[in-house]
């Protein structure tokens, strides 16, 4: 009787082996979770004799114990768990976190209503996936192809597959994430490039005037904008705007701008007109929550001329000569937040030594470690204190103030400004 013990258990040791030795050898062949899950799946399908098998992972972005369930089926046409069913058995084995065997489920007072047609479930047993005592998943078989339904030895074989399984299929998710994370910042990096191609490549050279721009932005792509576009030999279109929100949305709202933008300034030598007409085509193309300010102006060289509109952005600074500052306000409301709204527009002469400095509010909304804001006061001190100085030198000590006063707080939202300075 010892003996035939002794075989029965030397014969479950071998088998034991000879399926981790399946999985290890099928799983050695692949790093990409889905292939790992349905090796894994297909292993344990085949060795215990079942209708079919599944993994449920717990879906690391969720807080409430969400699973995600990969399922590979075997003799059925069914290709998912029950949701009911699944939400039910993800939830006992977050909260118990232990095996469970059940050979009559639907005499099973702790799961109801589970009665599914296309995908009846009369035995399951399942177990849990963890690693380094952190619950990662479940891994479930179901419908035991016998009249004895599954055994304490289908648990404890099942049970060692889970564990020798769960850093596999952990090393795998975080392949699979690491190269999502690849992909997302390759395309991110393309994104730039394109973003960069769309901003100005030089300053425009304009006689009497002195001009620049620069953007830096705070992610690998922004919401700001700014654009010189010739009209004319004698007009020139200057404007800078700021999207609402940040990364890749923003990006490619500042991009519908810029388009619509130069697409209308062919068509009115009026400010105000402009910003009409390209409102009406934002409003359409945009959801209710995406919006732009932006302040745009035309230049006219021969009469030494600004007119100027500014939708809802930081009214620029007007300096003269002997520092008396005035803000450029005319114009209306935000972009793309009523479909019908016109704007208004006004103009101004300028006289030697003026300069106007348009600029995002990235620069006075930026904070310091005492979370203090850099501030109007600060921005004007810096471009009063260096008013002869050049437009791209005047833009660099205004960045260079900035990068003080932050010191090794991050930049959190895009910086842009341009200088316009009658020489």
């Amino acid at each position: 009787m010892n003996n035939i013990t002794e075989i029965q258990k030397l014969k479950l040791a071998v088998k034991e082996l000879s399926v981790l030795n399946d999985i290890a050898t099928a799983v050695s062949t692949t790093h990409d979770l889905d292939q790992v899950i349905e090796l894994i799946v297909h292993e344990c399908v085949n060795h215990l004799n079942v209708e079919q098998g599944a993994i449920m992972l717990l879906d690391q972005t969720e807080n409430d114990d969400q699973f995600h369930t990969i399922v590979r089926e075997v003799d059925t046409e069914t290709d998912i768990v029950p949701y009911h069913f699944g939400v039910q058995l993800s939830g006992w084995m977050v909260k118990n976190q232990k095996p469970l065997l059940i050979n009559d489920l639907p005499n099973d007072g702790r799961f109801t209503n589970l009665s599914d047609e296309e995908f009846p479930i009369n035995s399951l047993l399942s177990v849990p996936l963890k690693t380094k005592g952190k619950l990662i998943g479940v891994l479930n078989v179901f419908n035991k192809l016998n009249d004895v339904g599954f055994t304490s030895d289908d648990q404890r074989i099942l049970s060692i597959i889970a564990s020798q399984s769960a850093q596999v299929v952990e090393h795998a998710r975080l392949y699979d994430e690491e190269q999502s994370l690849k992909k997302i910042e390759e395309e991110l990096s393309f994104a730039k490039k394109i973003q960069t191609n769309l901003l100005p490549k030089s300053n425009p050279q304009i006689a009497g005037f002195d001009i620049a721009g620069m953007n830096i932005s705070a992610k690998e792509v922004g919401g700001d904008y700014y654009d010189f576009i010739s009209i004319d030999e004698n007009n020139t279109v200057i404007c800078l705007g700021d999207i609402s929100g940040k990364g890749m949305p923003a990006a490619l709202l500042m991009a519908n701008l810029q388009a619509t933008l130069r697409g209308q300034a062919l068509f009115t030598s009026s400010a105000g007109e402009c910003l009409t007409r390209s409102n009406k085509l934002l409003y359409r193309s945009t959801d209710m929550q995406k919006f732009a300010t932006l302040f745009y102006g035309i230049l006219d060289k021969s009469k030494n001329i600004f007119h100027f509109s500014n939708a809802g952005h930081d009214p620029p600074f007007l300096i003269n000569s002997d520092k008396k500052v005035t803000r450029l306000t005319k114009g209306g409301t935000v972009l793309g937040f009523m479909e019908e709204y016109q704007f208004e527009e006004d103009s101004i002469k300028l006289n030697s030594g003026d300069t106007i400095i348009i600029y995002s509010d990235g620069i006075t909304e930026a904070l310091n470690e005492k979370n203090h804001e850099f501030g109007e006061e600060r921005l004007l001190a810096v471009l009063k204190e260096n008013l002869k100085s050049t437009a791209e030198l005047l833009i660099e000590k205004v960045f260079e103030a900035v990068k003080i006063f932050v010191k090794d707080i991050p930049q959190s939202d895009d910086i842009t400004i341009v200088v316009i300075k009658k020489t």
